[in-house]
């Protein structure tokens, strides 16, 4: 594969290992990730070798065992595109350049050194989608928009870029005390006065009323695999958008499956990150509770949660970034690297809209008329 970057140079920790490279037993040239044979490949002369993906264990750890843990994507070599604009900061190997950002495409990039600080993956998915079904999926993407310019169905100028985006996932376990006002519907008949000719005249009507009682309960649930982003260069509902991943298919961390391509360091810490998954534990156990109280409706609802047992994992997924330009704007959509799914952005047409606008008004005033020729 070709179009690919060159692979990275690894090491186990900033201190210890020397360069860790994959030349080709064929031709020595150096191998990278390849997507579509699942393996790493030899572009120059076809060379397969495959990577063992059953050995290892994922890991999961407390929160307090932070301290002390590999540091950096166990890369030496590696260099740090730091985009001004979104403030990603994506991984690139040391003999090639980065002009712009995979995510925004903002040209404001500053080569620095990678952030050995920050804490390294144990675990990712590999990028199981190769360039060519990534750019398949993106057209079909485009073939199925609406409203949008025909340009971009013809479209052929564009980059695709594989890259690690960074993730953290929690599980824990939650115990909830909730107390409520429980509401049961019941009805009443009551007299109403109408107008009827001009003179009032009384009706029964049917009203619903609601009897409070007081109602409490607590339930024990598990977390498993809570998944928290922590990437700067894309937005968290982008990221929803993209759909989950399958984390049955996690394998521990090894820098042949990152050979070629890009790896974004984390911009969510692991304790930020964590105050992001409390609120989401709490907020899903505020909704389980509101379902646990009994009767018609509820009021005053008051959850108290004592989370424990938390324990963290932090790993990489794979997309696909792809940026297009028209008409001077540049527009980015990304490919779930696993199961190709496509989200993104893209230009309104709106000479299409407006036309739509006019036929569909057309119409309606061609169906009043027709009401009206008939009534």
């Amino acid at each position: 594969m070709k179009d690919q970057e060159p692979p990275v140079k690894a090491t186990e920790t900033e201190a210890e290992s020397p360069r860790v490279e994959f030349p080709c037993d064929g031709c020595g040239a150096s191998m990278t990730w390849d997507p579509e044979a699942d393996a790493l490949s030899c572009a120059w002369c076809g060379q397969v070798k495959p990577v063992p993906r059953a050995e290892g264990t994922i890991l999961e750890r407390p929160l307090a065992a932070a301290a002390g843990l590999r540091r950096g994507l166990a890369a030496e070599g590696l260099r740090v595109a730091r985009c001004g604009n979104c403030g990603a900061r994506v991984t690139f190997a040391e003999r090639s350049t980065a002009e712009r950002c995979v995510y925004c495409g903002s040209p404001q990039v500053l080569a620095q050194e990678a952030n050995r600080e920050v804490l390294r993956p144990e675990s990712l998915i590999p990028l199981d989608l190769g360039r060519e079904q990534a750019v398949r999926a993106f057209r079909r993407w485009l073939r199925g928009l609406w409203f949008r310019p025909a340009a971009l169905k013809r479209l052929k100028d564009f980059d695709a870029t594989g890259v690690y985006v960074p993730f953290w996932t929690f599980d824990c376990a939650v115990h909830s005390e909730w107390s409520a006002d429980a509401g049961y519907y019941y009805y009443v008949t009551v007299p109403h006065t109408v107008t009827v000719n001009g003179r009032p005249r009384v009706r029964m009507r049917r009203e619903r009323r609601i009897r409070w009682v007081p109602a409490w309960g607590e339930r024990d649930d598990l977390f498993d695999d809570l998944l928290i982003p922590a990437s700067a260069g894309l937005p968290p509902a982008l990221l929803e958008e993209l759909g989950e991943y399958d984390l049955s298919a996690l394998v521990p961390y090894r820098p042949e499956y990152l050979a070629g391509w890009r790896a974004e360091e984390y911009a969510v810490g692991l304790e930020e990150a964590w105050r992001a998954g409390q609120r989401r534990v709490e907020s899903v156990q505020e909704e389980r509770c509101a379902g646990d109280v009994p009767g018609d409706t509820h009021r005053f609802l008051r959850v108290h949660n004592r989370i424990r047992e938390v324990r963290w994992k932090h790993l990489l997924l794979p997309v696909w970034s792809i940026q297009y330009s028209y008409r001077g704007e540049v527009y980015t959509v990304l490919v779930n690297g696993q199961n190709g799914r496509v989200v993104g952005r893209a230009p309104w047409s709106w000479p299409r809209i407006l036309a739509a606008f006019l036929l569909l008004a057309a119409a309606g005033l061609g169906l009043l008329a027709l009401l009206r020729t008939r009534g």
